[in-house]
């Protein structure tokens, strides 16, 4: 008999099993990516080490079985208790009450896609590829004619820049004659008083 699954444990992990248990409901039966995707955007604390025992489930897939990420799916994970910690908090009139700090062992479960849903998945990404393609392919001409946009107005706002640069040393030019013919005829003007 073939084995089409792979786990990943992670033991001790500091989070109350409850807690760990309502992540580990939003991506049982999920295929790989999806169950990414929901792990990144869960605002849980649990989130985040689950993602990684994820990842390690699928490595432990792709090289012990050579199953390919696209065509594994969360089976089954779940979390046990793991031991508790007991720590005391000193409370009113000399008393101490227990802090429990609980530990989970958390086990996931990826296992490969059977025939006729991979047959099923490569139908509807087909189906919906194409449409996909074509909003890509429109972002991208839309994109490009923004930047076609932008560049041209770039241009025509160095041009105008250059052009009152130009204005400018024409201008500096005629204050420049002005101010030798000026010179000119003081110095014809002194030629004359002597």
């Amino acid at each position: 008999m073939e084995v089409t699954t792979a786990r990943a444990r992670l033991k001790y992990l500091r989070a109350a099993p409850p807690k760990v248990r309502q992540v580990l409901g939003l991506i049982r039966g999920e295929d790989v990516e999806r169950a990414r995707e929901i792990l990144e955007q869960v605002e849980r604390g649990a989130a985040r080490p689950v993602l990684k025992l994820l990842d390690s489930a699928v490595a432990n897939a792709e090289a012990q079985l050579a199953i390919p990420e696209d065509e594994l799916v969360v089976e089954s994970a779940w979390a046990d208790e793991g031991p508790t910690l007991r720590r005391w908090r000193p409370r009113a009139r000399g008393r101490a009450t227990r802090i429990r700090k609980r530990t989970s062992h958390v086990t996931l479960v990826v296992g490969r896609l059977s025939e006729h849903e991979l047959e099923r998945k490569a139908e509807r990404e087909e189906s919906e590829s194409a449409p996909a393609r074509r909003r890509l392919r429109r972002r991208r001409v839309e994109a490009t004619h923004e930047a076609e946009e932008i560049e041209a107005t770039a241009e025509a706002e160095d041009a105008d820049e250059e052009a009152r640069a130009d204005e400018v040393e024409d201008v500096d030019e005629v204050e420049d004659v002005d101010e030798i013919e000026d010179e000119d005829v003081d110095e014809v003007d002194d030629g004359e008083e002597e």
